[in-house]
C-alpha cells in the first residue's frame, strides 16, 4: 500500500529547500521541484553565499586559506550573467560595476571567517544523504556543510552549517528555519554515520563590518535533546504537507513572494502548468 501511495506523489523526498519553497509559493516549486525546470536567476547575495560556501568546502578539505578563498572566487566568476537577477543593473556597465561588489562583498566575509575560522574535528564535509525515516511517508534529503566530532558528547557527531548574511537573525537558535533545517540534516547524518547526533551549529558571518567593532561571526546552537516537540512539529509538516501534493489541486501563484512572485505568476498568466493529477 505505501508503495502505491508513493507512485502518485510528483516528487521522490522532501529536502529543506523544497518544503519552503512549497510553503512559499506553490507553483513556483511545482516548476522547480516537479517539473525540474531550474531557469529562474538566482540573486546576487545567493551567489556570494554560495562562494564563500565553496571556500569553506575547500578549506576544510584541506585547502590552505589563500587557495580556498581564490577557488570560491573562481566559482563566482563562472556564474554567468544570464543565471543572475541583477534587478535595475540593466547595462552592461552597471552590471560590471555589480559584479566588482559581489567580488568584494565576497572577499571581505570570506575573510572575516578565514581570520579565526572555529575548529573542530572535521569528519565529512559536505556531506549529502537521502532517508527513510519512520512515520513519514517519504524519504527526505539534505546536505551537511560539516559533519564534525561532538565536543558536547563523548561518541557523537555535530552538524555545522555556514551562512553569511546582511544582518545576524533574530530569535537565533529558537528561529523556525533553523529548526526545521537542523531535524532534515539530523535524519540524515544520524543514519549515514551511525552514530548520535548532539547538535546543529550555526555560525552567521555578516557580510558588512560592524561600526562598533563588535565580531563579524555570531554562533547559534540547537540541543537535539532539547527539541522532543521541534520533531512532532517536523513530523507533522512533513506529512501534512505530503498529503497536501497528493491531493488534486490547482497551483496557485504568490505574487507577494519577493524572490520568485513575478515569474510564478507569468507561469500562471500563460498557463504553463496543469491542474495536478
Amino acid at each position: 500500500m505505501a508503495k502505491k501511495k508513493r507512485k502518485k506523489l510528483p516528487i521522490k523526498h522532501w529536502s529543506h529547500s523544497s518544503l519552503m519553497a512549497f510553503l512559499r509559493n506553490p507553483l513556483a516549486w511545482y516548476k522547480r521541484y516537479v517539473e525540474e525546470i531550474y531557469d529562474t536567476p538566482t540573486t546576487p547575495a545567493a551567489v556570494v553565499g554560495k562562494a564563500g560556501h565553496q571556500a569553506l568546502e575547500h578549506f576544510y578539505s584541506g585547502a590552505a586559506k589563500d587557495v580556498a578563498i581564490k577557488l570560491g572566487l573562481e566559482y563566482m566568476r563562472g556564474v554567468g550573467d544570464f543565471e543572475i537577477n541583477f534587478g535595475t543593473a540593466k547595462s552592461g556597465k552597471a552590471r560590471r560595476a555589480k559584479r566588482a561588489h559581489m567580488e568584494r562583498e565576497y572577499l571581505q566575509v570570506i575573510n572575516y571567517y578565514l581570520k579565526r575560522p572555529p575548529k573542530h574535528k572535521v569528519l565529512g564535509v559536505e556531506v549529502k544523504g537521502i532517508v527513510e525515516v519512520e512515520g513519514l511517508p517519504i524519504p527526505i534529503k539534505a546536505i551537511s556543510d560539516l559533519v564534525v566530532a561532538s565536543k558536547a558528547q563523548k561518541g557523537a557527531v555535530d552538524i555545522v552549517d555556514h551562512k553569511f548574511v546582511a544582518s545576524f537573525s533574530k530569535g537565533g537558535a529558537a528561529k523556525s528555519l533553523f529548526i526545521i533545517q537542523a531535524i532534515f540534516n539530523y535524519y540524515t547524518v544520524r543514519e549515514m554515520f551511525g552514530k548520535p547526533v548532539r547538535r546543529f551549529i550555526v555560525y552567521e558571518c555578516k557580510k558588512t563590518k560592524n561600526a562598533d567593532g563588535k565580531s563579524q561571526m555570531r554562533r547559534y546552537e540547537i540541543d537535539f535533546h532539547k527539541c522532543k516537540e521541534d520533531f512532532k512539529v517536523f513530523h507533522r509538516l512533513i506529512n501534512d504537507a505530503t498529503k497536501e501534493i497528493a491531493r488534486r489541486r490547482i497551483y496557485l501563484p504568490n505574487p507577494s513572494d519577493m524572490f520568485e512572485g513575478d515569474n510564478s505568476f507569468d507561469i500562471y498568466r500563460l498557463g504553463l502548468v496543469d491542474e495536478n493529477d
